[in-house]
């Protein structure tokens, strides 16, 4: 069963391809002879018959892939590589598309039912848009085909592929049929909530922007000039509203999961993303325009054709490998470069042809629109977007440059910029004044024309109102940089002219105000970008004069604050004690401390060494074994203490992450008005390959129950008793081991160290117990038991330093200000998408498209 599962995958992939083709032939003759009734039935039949015979294909392609990841069939080498026997289930689905087999067949899998959507809702546009439907298809099964052609010809990666095809190692040599006990897993950066939704909500929306792009080259291939914006601005407007959704997701994701202090690095492959959105975005609105006016029916074609080459582009730049050494986020390659450059160059020749043949048949247009006008206003704003666009994808393309330049022989050696948050944040800042402005402009026309009077007299009042409340943020603010001063005065302009359209509209209009609605959430999403990124402030300044390392930067040493373990340090306003390291443990809510538990063999399993409450509930009693949630991470119980008293306990977390090394993620104290965003910088013996240096060995002979000092801790031994078996040493039948207990007064409780000295064969040795907390280290050397009071102990002692971390900490005001705007913004597509599509609806039910 377990290799017919992968053979019958195959088998559905490799039809998926056939008939995707077959599909797309059957639906261009459709198209092409739909004036032949009997003929252009029967192709359409046809087309409909493969398009489900591919569809089918890709849902059971789905099914198969599933299968083997969730029933942990680690013979096939994707199961392996992205799975694991300790996945939940959450992270067994996000496991699905982690490779890039498992991610191109999500976007093909949303093709498929935006296609079956498109043949439900419009029969006239069938032909000619599945037609491009099913030729993508075909490219994006190809890319999962894995078969060799002519020889030496690979197309595509296949996800059924098994291990021991895959992978050179010596063991399948010896035995071919060698199946490994467990798979290396899902990356842990990425087992996070975020990443069950965030992709395939990315996908979706790429896939999205498949509908209107068909629409247009249809509409060009078929002369219906104009006939094809009403039904493709609905499909615009959804695929803006998923992709955006999409990117913003991954904005929050790295807000709260990675260190870097943000949630939008410039990294290349954002950028990759972000381009086709905002050309997406431009385009809408020159639909919009052409809709309502007849203008900017080029600009249409050229922003949609653009803006589906760069998702082309964007997916070569990803999966090629040419971002490896620039992206963090990028895929290596698997050796579909030639595919993906394929794909890419076939779709924009096509498109190309289609284009020059049919621009001189396209319906001229007034190029003159007034300053006075909502087109000029809406062409403003859909050119800077283009030119924010270009700028952005012109120098993440630095890589993709060079790798083209060896392939001709030569070094052109473009090199990235060195900080590209400051580098693209410096050009595209004065991009976003300018955007905010037409935003705001542009919605006091409605479609009519206005006199010079009218338009100063709409925009007074909003400017008015900018002035004073920019006046007043910087005054109390303390804002001094211009472009700052400038980009606040855009945004709160674009906010109160939009307030001002968005009122009428409430009053039974509502389906109207998707606009400004989504302007609404532009203006807030800058304003919260220049509060909480321009305005960020690092509060854990090191005011000790001590440095941390000599080896760390001036900028570390000063921007971080040295906590040792239960010692209450004065940061800012708050008082912060580190409390030590906790972990997650599976039935156990919250966290656990590590003192409270013992690692054992198997390293997803710990034994309790004590009984473990949370809220005065039970949850294990000691000795009872419990099985560790992400045994990579170990997080730092930080407690905060506000002037009021108020504790709140923060868990920023430090990732053994053995794919990208040590990485370490915030957890942030959200308040209305600013976040406290936390993260550790560094804690000693994170690996457990770590090696301790402990000081020189001394010795201490105590009595039963008498005090001793231990690293400047009280200590007391209570017990010695012979025990029969321990999780730290193996004995045999004959072994002897004698465990004392030792309880050490620590700042805030008690410790327990359980040295064992065990007799094997008339020889005895030393099992020494650690509290990594206060640093100490104890071995039973010796017992007397003749003495007075029942036995005299020799310890073996050595200290080294007790727990500590070094932290950093910022605050991130009104940063809930960009995350309303996100909100808003989606809102708006969201209600744009319903305006349009019921538009589209009652005309087609007039029977007018």
């Amino acid at each position: 069963m377990r290799q017919i599962i992968g053979d019958l995958g195959h088998l559905f992939v490799l039809t998926g391809l056939v008939s995707a083709i077959i599909s797309s032939v059957s639906y261009y003759l459709y198209t092409r002879y739909r004036e032949d009734l009997v003929k252009a039935r029967q192709w359409q039949q046809n087309a409909r018959v493969a398009f489900g015979v591919h569809s089918f294909c890709t849902l059971a392609v789905v099914l198969c892939l599933f299968t083997i990841v969730y029933n942990h069939y680690f013979e096939y080498h994707y199961a392996w590589d992205h799975s694991s026997l300790n996945l939940p289930t959450k992270y067994m689905i996000a496991s699905f598309w982690e490779g890039q087999e498992g991610s191109f067949l999500l976007w093909a899998f949303w093709n498929v039912l935006l296609g079956i959507a498109v043949i439900i809702t419009n029969k006239f546009w069938e032909g000619p848009v599945m037609t491009i439907f099913s030729l993508v298809q075909a490219f994006l099964f190809s890319m999962i085909a894995g078969v060799v052609v002519f020889g030496s010809i690979k197309i595509g990666s296949s996800p059924f592929s098994l291990l021991r095809d895959v992978v050179d190692a010596p063991i399948f040599a010896v035995n071919p049929d060698f199946v490994p006990e467990d798979g290396t897993g899902l990356n842990p950066l990425l087992q996070n909530y975020w990443m069950v939704i965030h992709p395939p909500t990315l996908f979706l929306g790429f896939a999205a922007t498949l509908v209107p792009f068909a629409y247009c080259i249809s509409g060009l291939w078929m002369n219906k000039f104009k006939e094809w914006i009403r039904p493709a601005l609905p499909w615009a407007l959804f695929a803006a509203a998923t992709l955006g959704l999409g990117i913003l997701m991954g904005a929050y994701w790295a807000y709260e999961t990675l260190n870097f202090g943000g949630y939008w690095s410039w990294d290349p492959v954002e950028n990759a993303i972000y381009v086709p959105w905002l050309l997406l975005v431009a385009g809408i609105h020159t639909m919009i325009t052409y809709r309502k006016s007849g203008a900017a029916l080029k600009a249409s074609i050229i922003l949609l054709v653009l803006m589906f080459m760069l998702i082309l582009y964007s997916t070569f730049l990803i999966r090629s490998g040419v971002l490896g050494n620039t992206s963090v986020h990028s895929f290596t390659d698997l050796g579909l470069t030639g595919q993906l450059l394929i794909y890419m160059f076939f779709f924009a020749i096509l498109s190309a042809i289609i284009m020059i043949k049919r621009w001189k048949h396209l319906p001229q247009e007034n190029n003159k629109a007034s300053a006075y006008s909502r087109e000029f206003w809406i062409f403003m704003g859909a050119t800077t977007l283009s030119l924010m666009a270009f700028q952005i994808i012109w120098v993440t393309s630095f890589p993709a440059f060079n790798k083209l330049a060896e392939a001709f022989g030569f070094i052109l050696d473009l090199a990235p910029p060195s900080k590209p948050e400051v580098f693209y944040s410096k050009w595209q800042l004065p991009f976003a004044i300018a955007l905010a402005f037409f935003s705001g402009t542009g919605q006091f026309f409605w479609w009519k024309k206005m006199d010079p009077k009218s338009f100063w007299s709409a925009i007074m009042y909003p400017i008015i109102i900018a002035l004073l409340i920019t006046s007043i943020v910087i005054i109390f603010g303390q804002v001094t940089d211009i472009t700052y001063i400038l980009l606040v005065l855009a945004a709160v302009y674009s906010l109160v002219a939009n307030i001002t359209i968005l009122i009428p509209f409430m009053r039974g209009k509502f389906k109207l105000a998707g606009g400004s609605i989504a302007h609404i959430g532009i203006a807030l999403i800058l304003l919260g970008i220049v509060a909480s990124s321009g305005y960020s402030r690092v509060v854990s300044l090191n005011r000790s004069g001590t440095l941390y390392s000599l080896e760390a930067s001036d900028e570390f040493n000063l921007e971080n604050v040295l906590l040792f373990l239960n010692e209450p340090r004065q940061m800012d306003q708050y008082e912060i004690k580190y409390k030590g390291r906790r972990i997650k443990v599976k039935g156990v809510p919250g966290f656990v401390s590590t003192n409270q538990t013992r690692p054992t063999k198997d390293p997803f399993k710990i034994l309790a060494t004590e009984t473990i409450v949370i809220n005065d509930k039970v949850y294990a009693q000691a000795n009872d074994t419990l099985v560790l949630v992400n045994p990579e991470n170990v997080y730092f119980q930080v407690d905060y203490t506000n002037p009021k008293g108020k504790i709140v306990s923060l868990y920023p977390r430090v990732q053994v992450n053995p794919r990208m090394g040590t990485v370490a993620s915030p957890d942030i104290i959200n308040d209305p008005l600013k976040d406290l965003y936390t993260h550790v910088s560094y804690a000693p013996y994170l690996d457990p390959d770590d090696e301790i240096v402990w000081s020189e060995t001394e010795e201490v002979e105590v009595e039963m129950n008498e005090r001793f000092f231990l690293n400047d801790y009280v200590a007391q031994v209570e017990k010695v008793e012979r025990v029969s078996n321990t999780d730290r040493v193996d004995l045999e039948a004959n072994d002897m081991a004698i465990m004392a207990t030792i309880r050490v007064t620590g700042e805030e409780g008690d410790y327990y160290a359980k040295p064992l000295w065990v007799i094997r064969e008339n020889k005895g040795y030393e099992v020494p117990d650690v509290i990594s907390d206060l640093g100490v280290k104890l071995a039973l050397s010796r017992i007397d038991p003749t003495s007075n009071g029942g036995g005299k102990l020799t310890l073996k002692t050595n200290i080294t330093q007790k727990d500590y971390v070094i932290l950093k900490a910022l605050e991130k005001p009104f940063i809930n200000v960009l995350w309303l705007g996100t909100i808003l913004l989606v809102i708006g597509f969201s209600v744009a998408v319903y305006r349009r599509y019921d538009e589209f609806k009652k005309m087609r039910n007039k029977g007018l498209e």
